[in-house]
């Protein structure tokens, strides 16, 4: 067979060309209305990909805000994509059209090939009765093991102490504070799925610690969002297996923990832990084959629980001694309010947070100026939906800019600042605002909530009644700007504890 010259390749070329425009063109249809919110021009199949900071969206988002408004649109390649920003818009989108909203768009780069096609866990699973099934045992399992009740408080007490004790053997010397927390807040999820404690130096603890906090902070960024528009690019050699390297060592220590619960189970006697409770209800529906009672939904389960209980709230609680050390009058008040309220001896109770109007006021300051979750997972209309006066067709991706609320600024005072007085009114008592929305609203808030809430106000109380926190002699003033991803971390610092 003859080769095709140069002159025959012209029209292959502009025929491919023009192919891929009409494409294009035909994904973009369902945009053209006078309706659809505005957005910067795309460019012809890669649409805004190059024209977004996917390293640092929020300042990107912001930037993009003042030109556009609070609801844009952007084009991921063929792929469209409505931004929502402020308090009243996010309300509007995850609360009056919630049931409208709740599906997930998919996300190749979350979805292992190796894993059962139909198992989605519950933060990632799309919107409908498995989702709603799993979610619904997830809440109530976690109730029943003490989320609000007295158990897991001592649970998350007991932790707390651990982290002083770790954090006295270090007193004096300068330390980042990050591990340790990462330590403390597995053992409070350990406790949940496993009831279990790993000791401090436990090799399964150190090797998933080390994959979540390297995994979380990969799903985001340029490349993972040209994976996700191009989901062809993972069939390339190598790709896919870099891409899932560290789920697939999390599930190996997952698959040998639940291996060995299995072997101490008992179905016969009350479950122990939420992996237990999944076992029994395995066992129930194991002539049912529809059921998303499975080992696959299980892993997938343990590494939502996982994930989003330690990475996020550890980052939170790092964000706290950072700003502890950067305002040293404010760690002062809190150390003025734990001293008359507990004293120095008994261990903090979450019944003290009604009577430390100021603490809880910091503690809440601190998650709304780290906003460690920027934005939410994407969301994904399910029917043509209307937003601030805009149409937003069925299909299109939505972004939630839940930094754009907790830092309004029609809302707040001092946005870009930590001013713990956002939380206070005239006569210093405890203000809760409706733009606080660090867990997100509506059917996909976090589900953990609750217990991030006794989790951050037991371990800073416990750690600022132990210690004072100071910048190391000699180190420069640590930096209060953070490093996108998920979640929003500080940069790098280092503290000392002082024991009080």
């Amino acid at each position: 067979m003859e080769l095709l010259s140069g002159t025959d390749l012209w029209p292959v070329a502009i025929f491919t060309v023009i192919f891929i425009l009409l494409v294009d063109l035909m994904h973009r249809r369902q945009c053209w209305s006078s309706r659809y919110p505005p957005g910067p021009v795309p460019w012809p199949v890669l649409g805004n990909l190059l024209q977004v900071d996917l390293d640092n969206m929020p300042y990107s988002l912001y930037k993009l805000q003042n030109r556009y408004g609070a609801v844009f649109s952007l084009q991921m390649a063929w792929k469209p994509m409505v931004v929502v920003n402020g308090l009243k818009a996010v309300q509007e989108v995850l609360v009056t059209c919630g049931e409208d909203t709740a599906d997930r768009p998919e996300m190749p780069i979350f979805h292992d090939r190796d894993c059962d096609s139909k198992a989605k866990g519950v933060i990632l699973a799309p919107y409908g009765p498995a989702w709603q099934e799993q979610r619904r045992f997830t809440v109530s399992t976690l109730r029943n093991f003490g989320l609000g009740k007295k158990s897991l408080e001592q649970w998350v007490t007991e932790e707390a102490g651990h982290l002083c004790d770790a954090f006295t053997a270090q007193a004096g010397s300068p330390l980042n504070p990050y591990a340790l927390l990462d330590k403390a807040l597995c053992n409070v999820i350990a406790s949940l799925v496993f009831a279990h404690r790993f000791e401090d130096g436990d090799p399964d603890m150190i090797k998933m610690l080390k994959v979540l906090n390297k995994s979380m902070g990969k799903r985001i960024g340029f490349i993972a969002e040209v994976l996700n528009t191009f989901p062809i690019l993972l069939s390339i050699p190598g790709v896919y297996d870099k891409i899932f390297s560290g789920r697939k060592a999390f599930f190996t220590i997952v698959d040998k923990l639940v291996t060995e619960h299995k072997r101490t189970w008992d179905p016969d006697q009350p479950p122990r832990d939420l992996t237990d409770a999944f076992l029994a209800e395995m066992e129930k529906a194991k002539w049912n084959p529809e059921s998303t009672f499975n080992e696959a939904n299980l892993r997938l389960i343990i590494l939502d629980l996982l994930g989003a209980g330690i990475v996020t709230t550890s980052s939170t609680l790092s964000w706290s001694l950072l700003l502890m050390i950067l305002h040293p009058n404010v760690q002062r008040r809190v150390q003025q309010e734990i001293d008359k309220v507990i004293g120095q001896v008994r261990r903090p109770e979450m019944a003290d947070q009604a009577c430390m109007p100021y603490t809880n006021a910091v503690i809440h300051e601190v998650q709304r100026f780290a906003a460690v979750a920027a934005m939410t997972l994407p969301h994904m209309t399910s029917r043509d939906i209307e937003v601030q006066g805009f149409l937003i067709p069925k299909g299109t991706t939505l972004i939630l800019n839940l930094s754009s609320v907790l830092k309004d600024e029609t809302v707040w005072e001092k946005p870009l600042r930590f001013h713990p007085e956002h939380f206070l009114d005239a006569q210093g008592h405890f203000v809760k605002h409706e733009a606080f929305m660090p867990f997100s609203a509506g059917r996909r808030a976090c589900l953990g909530e609750p217990l991030a809430r006794m989790e951050l106000f037991l371990f800073f109380t416990c750690l600022l009644q132990r210690f004072s926190f100071t910048v190391p002699a000699g180190q420069p003033r640590p930096s209060d700007r953070g490093i996108y991803g998920i979640p929003v971390t500080p940069e790098p610092y280092q503290l000392c504890a002082v024991v009080r």
